[in-house]
């Protein structure tokens, strides 16, 4: 039998704090999110992701000279060893998120500091990885086709660098820059799976490597970052604005998740959502494509009786559109989100390796006790 406990379980440790912060406020009900004190209406609408990059490494918003040093160390770092590209063509067939699992894991060997957890080393490798990973997306998805891949450019931003990288085609400005704010408004969300892994694997003291590999891992799962690919296989399932109401009702009649719906701390509008539902219009009349922004609007709809219940648009909703009609393949969306969400894995990193708790929650034992241990030949 169990013994008997008074012990109040938080289920997913909801609402549980365990540190304190100063990389973001999320403010659920209102639907407000802070990088560092900072709007992200502001970031989003004035900022720019190197800028963002800085902002949450160093804890302020850069000058103009603190500002081309930070862009200028990512677009150096960019490259990446012949080593690791054979490493890609040994795995090409993995599903991207492995391959940058595996690739993150791999770059520890190429680095004599690794063990070095110190706060300008962390740094400087994070903003190493924050160069490398749009390399090794892009890298990988040109070698799994069958195609070279194609050198980083110094010249480009770093959304247009990865747009150039992946299609071989230096990108409209329009379109880098709508992947710009796209990963500005991913950059850091608090205390979510993956930066929870990687607060966990760092308490350990851990090397930064480590923590990384294990924040990717946790990115893959489709309770965290499957929504932008789970939207747009909806979208192409429903077909056509006039399908999405009976759809909707049909799926949510046998208990069926309306993907890019809700989330676990926003009960009001997800604020980074607002930003990217006008660029999917606009991309999607650009691009000749108005369809799929006609069906989620009508799917919003449809979900606007649900809102009272916390069901609003979250940021995933319009990012799968919009990654969609940018071309972009759908299993690379969550790589594409981990790209956004480098340097705020970086920031909480820094922060668990200033505390010395080592992050050890308990479990509730219901099972049986004292059993009596019976050898093999009498089973």
């Amino acid at each position: 039998m169990s013994i008997p406990r008074n012990v109040e379980l938080k289920k997913g440790l909801k609402d549980v704090y365990f540190e304190r912060t100063e990389s973001s406020l999320i403010d659920g009900k209102e639907g407000k999110l802070l990088y560092r004190g900072y709007s992200i209406h502001d970031l989003a609408e004035h900022s720019t992701f190197e800028e963002t990059v800085f902002l949450l490494l160093e804890g302020s918003l850069p000058t103009q000279v603190e500002l081309n040093k930070t862009d200028s160390e990512l677009r150096k770092a960019r490259q990446v060893p012949d080593t690791i590209l054979q490493l890609i063509s040994l795995i090409k067939t993995s599903h991207p998120m492995d391959v940058l699992r595996t690739v993150v894991s791999a770059m520890s060997s190429l680095d004599d500091d690794v063990e070095n957890n110190s706060e300008d080393s962390v740094k400087r490798k994070g903003l190493r990885m924050t160069a490398v990973v749009p390399t090794v997306i892009a890298a990988h998805h040109r070698i799994r086709q069958g195609d070279e891949p194609i050198l980083p450019r110094e010249d480009l931003s770093h959304a247009a660098n990865f747009l150039y990288m992946l299609f071989g085609n230096e990108p409209d400005p329009f379109d880098a820059k709508l992947i710009d704010k796209d990963l500005i408004l991913h950059a850091e969300h608090g205390v979510n799976a993956s930066t929870f892994a990687a607060r966990v694997a760092s308490s350990t003291k851990v090397d930064f490597y480590s923590a990384i590999t294990a924040a990717v891992a946790t990115l893959k799962g489709p309770l965290h970052g499957g929504a932008a690919e789970g939207v747009m296989r909806m979208s192409q399932e429903i077909g056509t604005t006039e399908n999405a109401e009976p759809y909707v009702k049909e799926l949510r009649s046998r208990g069926g998740r309306v993907m890019g719906f809700g989330h676990a701390v926003y009960k009001a509008v997800d604020p980074r959502s607002v930003h990217l539902k006008s660029e999917a219009k606009t991309l999607g009349d650009r691009k000749g494509q108005p369809e799929w922004f006609s069906i989620l609007d009508a799917v919003t709809k449809v979900m606007e009786p649900y809102a009272r219940r916390g069901l609003n648009p979250n940021v995933d909703f319009w990012a799968g559109a919009i990654y969609y009609l940018l071309r972009i393949p759908e299993d690379l969306f969550i790589p594409l989100f981990a790209m956004g969400r480098v340097p705020g894995w970086v920031t909480h990193i820094l922060e668990q390796n200033s505390v010395k708790d080592l992050l050890r929650p308990r479990l509730d034992y219901v099972g049986p006790s004292d059993l009596k241990y019976v050898p093999i030949s009498d089973r």
